[in-house]
């Protein structure tokens, strides 16, 4: 079954880059380490780059391919990692060459049937594949109740039905590798209210909603959640599930 893109992400690629958290460090080492060599990585559904700047650390080359031009437009330019407007289903990338493939916060919007076969193709013998996600933030007990008010409450019938393989960690997808267990990794970031405003103004279902309703569902929780964030403190560390899923491709 052939999938048509779904984008999602287009008007809000600015607002991607400047608020969307990033992944540890050590993820990417380990993942580097699993790896056959260090020559090349892949990065499939780039958006605008967060994955592919941290593999560029451990990696000589990386190729990062988003179907969206405009997200490839914003992505920040590095010497190491080549921009490319392209599906993940058919990257361009050259047939085993690629020591390490990989999926941040996307592969629930492939075609797996088409994916999966690229995959393969372009991953070296013993070449690594590895997907990512993270799902809803907690931050404390006040910030986490207006939070889920607006997650479940107002934007549960907005967000696009991939979504549910996020809040799943991604066991409900088919994994055809020999899959490797991953260590647990700690996403976090300290934050002020307004980078936390400016990430959930990134959410899918936020701009699904401005669109079919004509309102911004931000503006129905901002006052009990600037409330709920100035308790304590003026910036607060924030956490995310990290789920990975990691196998050996060939």
């Amino acid at each position: 079954m052939t999938h048509r893109f779904k984008d999602h992400f287009s008007q809000v690629s600015a607002g991607y880059r400047s608020f969307r958290p990033s992944y540890p460090d050590a993820l990417f080492q380990w993942l580097a380490g699993l790896a056959p060599g260090r020559d090349s990585a892949l990065d499939c559904g780039c958006g605008t780059g967060q994955a592919a700047l941290a593999l560029a650390r451990h990696f000589a080359a990386v190729v990062a391919v988003d179907p969206s031009a405009e997200q490839i437009a914003n992505a920040v330019p590095d010497p190491k990692v080549t921009y490319r407007v392209a599906p993940a289903e058919a990257t361009g990338v050259a047939p085993q060459s690629q020591d390490l493939v990989i999926a941040a916060q996307a592969l629930h919007w492939f075609d797996l049937e088409r994916f999966y076969p690229e995959v393969r193709r372009v991953a070296r013998p013993e070449g690594i594949f590895a997907a990512f996600s993270y799902g809803l933030m907690t931050v404390d007990r006040a910030v986490d109740r207006v939070v889920g008010e607006l997650y479940y409450d107002i934007l549960g019938g907005f967000w696009p039905p991939e979504r549910c393989h996020v809040d799943e960690g991604y066991r409900s997808l088919p994994f055809p590798f020999r899959e490797i267990e991953a260590p647990p990794f700690a996403m976090s970031a300290r934050w002020e209210f307004p980078h936390l405003m400016g990430y959930l103004a990134t959410w899918s279902a936020v701009k699904e909603y401005q669109a079919r309703v004509g309102a911004d569902p931000l503006a129905k929780v901002r006052s009990a959640l600037e409330a709920a964030w100035s308790e304590g403190a003026e910036t607060k560390d924030v956490f995310w599930p990290l789920v990975i899923r990691a196998g050996s491709v060939n």
